[in-house]
């Protein structure tokens, strides 16, 4: 997301205060000067009265009069320091507790009807590790459907006193639970649990079917402390795991990656946290199979194309929001938390497809569904000044041609950066309202930036007030001091307060504020961001300072003196030679000015870290024990404080990976009040496992580089697995300057994500897509394939609501019996049916793709020429990809139903329809359509049609009492081996001869002049329509 915007307080910022030194005054036990957990200090609070001040106003002419003003201060970058801290991974003196902790062991045991109950006592004395060992735990194993096995280790005493501590409540996380007929299907479960105290306590889950061990602690001892649980599981040689998020990271994890997950408001970092939590793996295991039907694992990469092989997945869910590392050695995989219980489920599977609907199902929800102008093409910047520039933009894109149907603004719409208030000046609500009635006329949306801070209103300005505010500080909506004060942080209006969604307001008072805003701004879906929860500075900065209100946060904003944009893609140098040199020596400059303004800072030839000594029965929460490998560091660093407590009592310690998914989960409760009838559309920053059920995501602040390019792919797979299909990236890159060639490749990549958005950061060259001739022209190239495919897109997302399925979807998954396809990521299937191959280096002219099961039974098509392609088993194909061209292919075997695209979706969904059928070798395709209004929560009416080929004929059988009056005007075959020998019939009746062609060479089946025939809709009743 963005970095503050300037409008009409750039005059004020350039005269700004910016004062050296800030000690934030912070609550009691914010920040700790000591290494043991029993004895914190606070840091010396600053007064206002003791900061610097300044003896005049500043003056400033403005339209002819001078105008006196109060200087807005800056707070130093030293408010958003926290402790020095060394990860425990990278620890020389870190205690390993595997070597000084006893383990547990088992007794007690009960057997249940679906299952068993044990108790487990340490097996010697406390090693207190990183926290306090718990004494006893209670076992429980539970066989909850044929696939689902939960295994539960939690302390034996749990109440009112530390049960937040331990358990994740059902009413924020859904907790899995037998199905209705487990008392039949657990009996067929195929997955075994064993256990054993030799030499403590461990336990073995098998497959029942291949005898394959899936999850197994054997040789690891279990550590269950208040601050630090452990265990670990042994995994097989060179294994493929994916998922864990979120990480920008390759789709397979690899055997040598620590995965943390903590939510971090971090401008997309390559392999460490950032935004979303999400404790799931899946883990595909390939065997080749001999004439007896045994099965031979196999661990290495290299593989016989011609083989045949075999593929079981399984999926691990560790229902646990604490702050956590997953530790991927070569041999096992260890999990690490700084609290809660041990809550785990295993899904039998054996495909991708099954785990990930099983997961979905029982456990988070299933997607939600989307209205269909969603997916449109979204334009956004952080920089758009007022109405009438966004007014510009989309007529620019009329203007070009380009399709366009939503405009967002990010938070330079905003009165001072609050939320729910626009500024008078540039987005005044008259002005507003004129701009969005045109908008909506025309058939487009509009989506506005919702953060996660609330600004609190400076006491001694009157005119300061802020009702958003004063509404939720009444209704108690908003996280405390543990001294029962407002916890008040900094974030981009200034220092602000913070949605307790645990609290008894915050939920109600949230759909009030939105829903009166709604009432002002005609907005069509929420973008929600800052939602880790982030803050500017550590503690509660705010606290005693509230009177400076409004602040500029501690770092330079892009554009600003120090901080303006130089950044360019990979290869500038070669395509704009004289332009990156002329960037690179003003980078220079710039950082050589930087250097020079810092160089009074001390330096050091030494590090010293805290290292927080356990203290027994006491929690040290600010700085846990165990140091995870937190991209910020200390927990508090850029983010609300652990120690922040919520009206029920629990501190953020125990839920910090929450707010992202309670605060979305409190936004489509508000635009369901807001907007009723409709389905809310909600794009969030921060998630957890569960989200997709309420809102979409997108990949947050990447970079303009081709690298980041790439990672969009494995980005999007991952969020398949977590069930968020509604998944795209910022088209171009947020950071830094793009450029023709990248804009012109990204353009045509994100058109076949199901979220499609064009966003970049304040004073960044501008990258729309009518920037560039060469971008126009590829733009509108990859949005007719996309337009075209929204019937298809939105019943794929239909499926996914419904059943749990994939939009995107990895090679591997579609084709789980290739082994050589555990690692590929830079190719994807959009559904069963579209395969993109997107070029992804610089300079490039062509790609190498595979084509999977060719030579085994599946053939491709291409999008463009509706030929089939030629290629062999396990071949990576050169295919040619000049500047412009993105490769995409049908598999065969697949009817897609298409319109004819316009600008926007509700011109498009008024057009014609059209079939194009991929023939399989075998002269066969088959395919689905859902049509409904487009946007009701509960529809009315539906549409379903099935579609068939087989023998020379295409069926379509629909079933449904929505009416779609559009005819269909053509139906193209491809892989008809010859010409029709008769006449062409729909339902028996003749094609006149002039709307059948057919190309010997493509060996393609063209039938049009269809609209008479089928001038009371396309779908009205079955038909057949017949060529062989």
């Amino acid at each position: 997301m963005p970095r503050l915007k300037l409008i009409r307080h750039h005059l004020l910022l350039r005269l700004a205060l910016s004062l050296s030194t800030l000690t934030a005054a912070q609550s009691p036990d914010v920040e700790t000067t000591s290494s043991s957990s029993g004895s914190q200090s606070l840091l010396g609070a600053t007064s206002p009265a003791a900061l610097p001040t300044v003896s005049s106003s500043p003056v400033a002419t403005i339209d002819g009069t001078i105008s006196t003003f109060r200087p807005i201060f800056t707070v130093p970058p030293a408010a958003d320091l926290g402790a020095v801290l060394l990860p425990n991974i990278n620890d020389p003196q870190a205690v390993d507790a595997q070597a000084v902790c006893p383990g547990y062991e088992a007794s007690d045991l009960s057997k249940t009807p679906y299952g068993l109950s044990a108790t487990l006592k340490l097996a010697g004395d406390p090693c207190n590790a990183y926290g306090t060992d718990i004494e006893t735990l209670n076992l429980t194993v539970e066989y909850q459907s044929a696939d689902r096995l939960s295994i539960r280790i939690t302390p034996a005493i749990v109440d009112a006193s530390n049960v937040t501590q331990y358990i994740l409540p059902t009413r924020f996380i859904h907790q899995p639970t037998r199905d209705p007929d487990a008392d039949m299907t657990s009996l067929t479960s195929d997955l075994n649990f064993v256990w054993s105290n030799n030499p403590s306590f461990s336990f073995t889950v098998f497959r029942v079917s291949t005898g394959d061990v899936l999850f197994s602690t054997e040789g690891k001892k279990l550590v269950f402390e208040n601050q630090f649980v452990e265990f670990a599981s042994s995994l097989p040689e060179n294994y493929n795991l994916y998922g864990l998020g979120e990480t920008i990271h390759g789709l397979r994890l690899g055997n040598n990656f620590t995965k943390t997950i903590y939510a971090a408001d971090a401008a997309d970092p390559i392999d460490a946290n950032i935004y979303g939590s999400d404790p799931f793996y899946l883990d595909t295991r390939y065997y080749e199979s001999d004439a007896m039907g045994n099965l031979t694992l196999i661990t290495s990469n290299a593989t016989n194309a011609s083989a045949d092989y075999i593929s079981y997945s399984h999926g691990i869910y560790n229902r646990n929001a604490h702050g956590q590392e997953i530790l991927l050695r070569p041999s096992n995989i260890t999990w690490r938390s700084l609290g809660g219980s041990i809550d785990l489920y295993v899904y039998a599977g054996p495909t991708q497809p099954d785990v990930t609907s099983a997961w979905q199902k029982s456990a988070i929800g299933l997607p939600a569904m989307q209205q269909y102008f969603t997916f449109g093409f979204h334009q956004c910047r952080w920089g758009y000044a007022n109405w009438s520039q966004l007014q510009e933009v989309v007529d620019n894109y009329e203007r070009f041609g380009i399709p366009l149907e939503n405009i967002w603004t990010d938070i330079d719409y905003m009165n001072q950066y609050r939320d729910f208030d626009n500024d008078a000046n540039t987005f005044g609500y008259s002005e507003g309202e004129t701009f969005l009635s045109n908008l909506h006329a025309s058939g487009r949306h509009y989506i506005p930036i919702i953060d996660s801070a609330i600004y609190v209103p400076n006491p001694n300005n009157a005119s300061d007030n802020y009702t958003t505010f004063n509404n939720g500080n009444e209704t108690d909506s908003f996280m405390l001091n543990p001294d029962g004060s407002l916890y008040i942080g900094e974030v981009w209006p200034g220092y602000t307060v913070f949605p307790d969604w645990l609290g008894p307001g915050a939920n109600q008072w949230w759909v009030n504020e939105m829903t009166n805003y709604h009432s002002k701004v005609a907005f069509d879906g929420a973008w929600i961001d800052m939602s880790e929860v982030s803050s500017f500075c550590v503690g509660s900065c705010g606290s005693g300072n509230i009177t400076m209100n409004p602040v500029h946060p501690g770092f330079q904003l892009p554009g600003e003196p120090g901080a303006v944009i130089y950044n360019y893609p990979e290869g500038f140098n070669l395509t704009n030679a004289t332009e990156a040199a002329s960037a690179a020596s003003a980078s220079s400059s710039q950082a050589a000015a930087s250097s020079t303004a810092g160089a009074d800072s001390a330096s050091s030839t030494s590090t010293s870290y805290l290292r927080t000594i356990p203290t027994p029965g006491v929690r040290d929460i600010n700085h846990p024990p165990y140091v995870i490998n937190n991209i910020q560091g200390d927990l508090a660093v850029h983010a609300v404080s652990p120690n922040a407590t919520h009206h029920d009592g629990t501190v953020e310690y125990d839920v910090h990976n929450l707010f992202g998914h309670q605060i979305l989960n409190a936004t489509y409760q508000a635009l369901l009040a807001a907007i009723p009838g409709k389905r809310p559309f909600i794009i969030g920053r921060s998630t957890f496992s569960g989200s997709g059920k309420w809102a979409g995501h997108w990949g947050g602040d990447n970079t303009s580089l081709f690298a980041y390019m790439f990672f969009s792919i494995p980005q999007a797979l991952s969020f398949s697995l977590f069930g968020i299909p509604m998944f795209g990236v910022d088209t171009c890159g947020f950071q830094g300057n793009s450029d023709e060639e990248l804009c012109n490749r990204w353009m045509q990549l994100s058109a076949f994500f199901p979220f499609y958005r064009n966003h970049n950061t304040l004073t960044a060259h501008p990258q729309e897509a009518y920037v560039w001739a060469s971008v126009i022209d590829a733009s509108k190239t990859a949005m007719n394939i996309r337009y075209q495919l929204l019937p298809y897109m939105y019943t794929l997302f239909h499926l996914a609501h419904n059943t749990g399925s994939t939009v995107m979807r990895a090679l591997a998954w579609e084709f789980p019996k290739d082994p050589s396809l555990a690692s590929a990521d830079r190719q994807f299937f959009l559904g069963p049916a579209i395969l993109v191959t997107p070029v992804l280096a610089q300079g490039a002219t062509s790609v190498d793709g595979v084509f999977p099961g060719s030579g085994k039974g599946t053939v491709y098509y291409d999008w463009y020429t509706q030929t089939r392609i030629s290629a062999h088993a396990g071949e990576n194909v050169t295919i040619p990809a000049p500047l412009g061209h993105i490769p995409v292919y049908i598999r065969g075997g697949h009817v897609l139903p298409v319109q004819e695209p316009a600008l926007t979706t509700r011109d498009s969904r008024r057009n014609p329809w059209g079939l194009l059928a991929a023939l399989s070798p075998q002269g066969t395709a088959a395919g689905s359509l859902y049509v409904d209004d487009g946007e009701s929560v509960a529809p009315n009416a539906t549409l379903y049609v099935q579609f068939s080929v087989a023998g020379g004929a295409l069926y379509a059988s629909p079933r449904g009492a929505y009416v779609d009056s559009h005819p269909l005007a053509n139906v193209t075959v491809m892989g008809v081996a010859s010409a029709p020998k008769g006449n062409v019939t729909l339902n028996g009746t003749p094609v006149g001869p002039e709307g059948v062609r057919y190309n010997g060479t493509s060996q393609v089946l063209s039938v049009t002049g269809l609209r008479n025939m089928t001038a009371e809709g396309a779908w009205s009743g079955e038909w057949v329509l017949r060529w062989g």
